[in-house]
């Protein structure tokens, strides 16, 4: 196998972590030194040559080949059969829709969340139980650090570089969830609800700002677990961005339990929120933002969701605790999730 990109000479593992800390390559965590073994070992696992062109970002026209996604997959601490999730995550982080040009580089600070669905969840060893949202094992963290670190150095995105956010949020780091297909009771993984075959394994990329935690633990009715959390999404609206786009609501099981009890789907889940989740824009006065109303727009109504199916159910978290999260879009509209499948083709 002939690698193209250019080797470096160190004396030890110190002078290694010094050459990447100095030339910007790393996030500041110790890295896995990129040798061409283990470049070599990713791409023998994916089954891609060195040279495959992995997808082509929008705006800067750069493709993004195995060979270097392999390399920031090595230094984030991957191992071979974590490769394929990584090669699926840019897939999709290429897509036009998910607009990874305007969300790495807006001052609103989002992150890239990966959820991920299939048998590799459990082939990896992901948990989808305690801390979910905090890439709680081993290869959720590989996983999400790999992608961002392809950001960073395939693409620039660099706090005070191209990474233009204010405040930005832990998630910048790693942010990968991987669903708990095997509690969900019934509602079907997110995965499939998007277009996926059952039995395969697939990422949803998804530009997001940071989770807002809820929690209602007094009731077995799921329409009033569900009222607090448009009034988390409504409170989004009107503190952040009031424009429609995917939301993405991470159910726990005490949760989940009520829903499943009265025989809620995700689909009716997913109506409720779109019927409800909504502000006129005269609320946004009572938030110190009169200035952007007048007597022309007050009345105006706004959605949270476009429809219905632009809510993301996620069925994860420890299993104790009336808790849920509500995980806001980027920017609305700008930004839309995109799921593509892991290994395989499935248009083809």
């Amino acid at each position: 196998m002939v690698l193209s990109s250019r080797a470096f000479d160190v004396v030890d593992d110190d002078d290694a972590q010094r050459l990447y800390r100095d030339r910007g390559w790393t996030d500041g965590l110790p890295v896995i030194p990129p040798t061409a073994a283990r470049i070599e070992a990713m791409l023998a696992w994916s089954g891609h040559t060195p040279d495959t062109v992995i997808g082509v970002e929008p705006v800067k026209q750069r493709p993004l080949t195995a060979e270097k996604v392999a390399v920031n997959a090595v230094l984030a601490g991957c191992l071979p059969p974590d490769f394929p999730v990584v090669v699926a995550a840019v897939e999709a982080l290429c897509r036009p829709e998910v607009l990874v040009h305007g969300a790495t580089a807006s001052t609103g600070g989002c992150a890239i969340l990966i959820v991920v669905n299939g048998e590799v969840r459990r082939q990896l060893g992901m948990s989808s139980a305690h801390s979910v949202l905090s890439s709680p094992d081993r290869a959720s963290i590989c996983i999400g650090r790999a992608v961002r670190l392809v950001l960073r150095n395939l693409l620039e995105v660099r706090p005070g570089e191209l990474d233009r956010s204010t405040l930005g949020h832990p998630g910048k780091i790693s942010w990968v969830v991987a669903e708990d297909e095997e509690g969900l009771d019934g509602w079907a993984p997110l995965a499939t609800e998007r277009g996926i075959p059952a039995g395969v394994s697939a990422v949803t990329v998804f530009a997001a700002s940071g989770p807002r935690q809820i929690m209602n633990e007094w009731t077995t009715d799921p329409e009033e677990v569900a009222t607090t959390i448009v009034a988390e999404i409504r409170a989004t609206m009107l503190h952040y961005s009031i424009w429609a786009g995917n939301y993405a609501v991470v159910v726990p099981p005490q949760l989940r339990s009520v829903f499943h009890a009265a025989g809620w789907s995700k689909a009716r889940l997913r109506s409720f929120v779109y019927d409800h989740a909504i502000v006129r824009r005269a609320d946004w006065e009572a938030v110190g933002k009169a200035a952007v109303v007048s007597d022309r727009n007050r009345d105006t109504e706004y959605r949270a969701l476009p429809s219905p199916d632009h809510l993301l159910v996620i069925g994860a978290g420890g299993e104790a605790g009336g808790f849920a999260a509500v995980i806001p879009p980027w920017l609305g509209p700008k930004s839309a999730a995109t799921t593509v499948p892991i290994g395989v083709c499935v248009d083809c």
